[in-house]
């Protein structure tokens, strides 16, 4: 089980959008890899629980988790492979491991542990200023703010490196390229 929750070892530049419910990742994370013609995985916890519900389960389960955390280490692993200098992530193990607490209240073990050990290079935290746009899955939209709170705690207790994207499409897309330009030059200088 280990070996499907560790980060293959590269040389890539990994960028994780990170942050609450339809604000955002998914849109920005296509948006990127485009810009930078490269690749981003996808969050499979939405395809993984979309397949549960039209099966007609129509919910999340403690246990669907560590099958989750798999498949999404799977899906980031391979396409680590074929990425160009950068690869996004609209979510990883760390995300899995906030909504596993905030549902739950608790995280499996093995997820936690390899969301700390699995290491990128920047987190995006996606803020709450866009419309919520509601789904099969998606369930608090009136937490937002708590969820916010939430997830940039997350990340300022295991000081992980992180930038809050706010505004527009246009703005955060500008925003978040202007960061990584920044992190480019920077792992340049370092070798």
């Amino acid at each position: 089980m280990e070996e499907k929750l560790k980060q293959k070892p590269g040389d890539l530049i990994k960028v994780v959008l990170f942050g609450p419910e339809s604000t955002g990742k998914t849109t920005l994370s296509r948006q990127l890899a485009a810009h930078y013609k490269t690749l981003w995985v996808p969050e499979y916890m939405r395809e993984y629980l979309q397949d549960k519900w039209d099966r007609g389960h129509k919910t999340c389960e403690p246990q669907d988790m560590l099958s989750i955390a798999e498949g999404q280490m799977q899906s980031e692993n391979r396409k680590s492979r074929d990425a160009k200098k950068i690869l996004f992530c609209d979510t990883n193990l760390l995300e899995l491991q906030v909504y596993s607490e905030v549902y739950y209240g608790e995280c499996h073990p093995m997820i936690r542990e390899f969301a700390l050990h699995n290491t990128y290079d920047l987190y995006f935290l996606t803020y709450i200023d866009v419309p919520w746009e509601e789904d099969d899955l998606r369930d608090k939209p009136e937490e937002r703010e708590q969820m916010f709170r939430y997830f940039e705690k997350t990340l300022k207790k295991h000081r992980r490196p992180y930038v809050v994207l706010k505004g527009d499409k246009e703005k955060r897309l500008r925003s978040a390229i202007a960061h990584i330009e920044h992190l480019i030059r920077k792992k340049q200088l370092s070798t």
